[in-house]
């Protein structure tokens, strides 16, 4: 066999299965090695950033990673976005580049680049073919790179030399890292924490926030009377009615503090300690109240789950489960379109063991409350905080659970970065729900800009961030990617329309106009 073929083969002993490909000339012997596999499935995407969204998309739901199949640096580069949520989001997920062969380098020719440089910001693991001899080693050691807990960026760079010479066979998978064990000590100081103050909150994140590790947490929350708290963007949440609830910190500085403020204590388990999004002229960066005791009950490359069930045995209190309060779903108000009647329709609509990726924006800064209540589903959030990953999130999710139906939500001007994958999504006919929250404009920075204190906008300025002239017409820009769309102004035309979509298999898109 090739370089090519002794990768794929031992990418595939690993456990690979799917590969979101968007190649060019150098990678042509990865691309025939995949066309001769029959255990690994590729997935055409018509840009890079949706191919590594996707690969984002499929590792938080299935829990392993995908491969993305990418054309040298620019190719690489156009991909950077996603893979800085992926980062972000601690998914599993490899990057196979290619490159220039290594005799052809020295060349300089049109497209070479530093793609070790360019691939560096957004991994966690880079490793560069030496030679096709040595290429199938060189990807088990990417496979579990990306393994590594809590989940990471692997890229791997292939000379394309290195895929078309001889090889000698394929390589033996490389045992991934094991999640770290949470030292004791860590778990006595928290439960001393709980007992020594009256106001406590547990901030969760990663693993913290599925089951069965969310129903500890619960025990410990009705045990303490600590409350759970939650990353404002979380990698996957599974929620709804039944389930545990954790708060989410809200997105803006000051009202994140102002959440914190009553409390003396927190701990953080699999997650950072609060901070500001962004910098702003006079306001602090640090959100946990001055004197406020922290303490880390497991970072995110630990056993998150193992370390709650130790503080749930040491402060012996796992004899009951937790309680889990009726959540009523908010009333449906007929007429024109607003956020708080899109929420009320969405946590209505949502059936049970649905998979819904968020990029709403802040047309759906009333949906975590509204969808409390809702079946029991998944929620996916945009981690890294750069827009354009909901559709292609989408594309991976629902890759990987093709039994589940995917609802995408999504803001227009986000949507608009990755629109490409609604291609992919009538390709390959997969099962998802798009809803375009059509405010015509980048509302947030609308916000951001009177928060910032840049002065009073003038027309230039707010020429800047508003989507109209002409209107985007995401009907006409879904049916020319193949996906029947529907245009709803009222809530009784959303509830119609996404009650079909969703009662119907494959993708559908309705833009929702605000």
């Amino acid at each position: 066999m090739n370089g090519a073929e002794s990768l794929l083969e031992t990418l595939a002993d690993g456990g690979l299965e799917v590969c979101f490909a968007n190649p060019g000339t150098s990678e042509m012997h990865l691309v025939g090695a995949i066309d001769r596999s029959e255990r690994v499935r590729s997935i055409l995407a018509l840009f890079e950033g949706v191919a590594t969204g996707a690969a984002d998309g499929y590792a938080r739901m299935a829990g392993k990673p995908a491969a993305t199949l990418l054309h040298l640096g620019p190719g690489l580069g156009n991909g950077l976005a996603n893979l800085h949520n992926a980062r972000r989001a601690r998914s599993p997920l490899l990057n196979i580049v290619g490159d220039h062969a290594s005799y052809h380098r020295e060349f300089d020719a049109p497209l070479t680049s530093d793609v070790e440089g360019v691939a560096r910001p957004m991994s966690d693991w880079v490793g560069t073919s030496e030679s096709a001899e040595g290429l199938a080693h060189r990807g088990a050691e990417g496979l579990a790179a990306a393994l590594r807990p809590p989940g990471q960026v692997a890229t791997l760079i292939v000379p394309a030399d290195h895929a078309w010479n001889d090889a000698p066979g394929k390589a033996v998978p490389v045992a991934p890292a094991r999640a770290g064990v949470v030292a004791s000590n860590k778990i006595v100081a928290a439960a001393r924490l709980l007992h020594a103050h009256e106001r406590v909150g547990l901030i969760l994140g990663g693993p913290a926030l599925r089951e069965p590790t969310l129903r500890a947490a619960g025990q410990i929350r009705d045990a303490t009377g600590a409350e759970l708290l939650r990353e404002t963007f979380s990698a996957r949440i599974e929620r709804g009615a039944g389930r545990v609830a954790a708060d989410p910190l809200p997105y803006f500085g000051e009202a994140a503090a102002a959440r914190l403020e009553k409390f003396q204590a927190l701990v953080l388990v699999g997650a950072p300690a609060p901070v500001s999004f962004f910098g702003y002229p006079g306001k602090p960066s640090w959100l946990a109240p001055e004197g406020c005791e922290i303490v880390t009950l497991a970072d995110p490359r630990e056993d998150v789950g193992a370390a709650l069930e130790a503080l749930v045995a040491e402060l012996g209190c796992g004899a009951s489960p937790p309680q889990v309060p009726d959540a009523e779903l908010p009333a449906l108000v007929p007429g024109t379109l607003d956020p708080q009647k899109i929420a009320a329709v969405v946590a209505h609509a949502l059936p049970e063991g649905a998979i819904v990726s968020d990029e709403s924006a802040t047309g759906g800064a009333f949906l975590p409350s509204a969808t409390l209540g809702a079946q029991p589903h998944d929620w996916l959030m945009l981690t890294g905080g750069s827009i354009g990953q909901g559709i292609s999130v989408a594309v991976g999710a629902a890759t990987a659970c093709p039994d589940r139906k995917v609802l995408c939500l999504h803001g227009d001007g986000g949507a608009m970065y990755t629109l490409q994958a609604l291609w992919t999504q009538a390709r390959e006919g997969l099962d998802v729900t798009t809803v375009i929250l059509a405010n015509r404009s980048y509302a947030i920075l609308n916000i951001e800009l009177q928060r910032v204190g840049a002065g009073t906008p003038g027309p230039k300025a707010l020429d800047m961030l508003d989507l109209s002239r002409p209107d985007l017409d995401w009907v006409q820009l879904a049916g020319g990617m193949g996906v029947p769309g529907t245009r709803a102004t009222t809530a009784e035309e959303l509830e119609s329309q996404l009650k079909n979509a969703l009662a119907e298999p494959g993708p559908h898109l309705i833009e929702a106009v605000l």
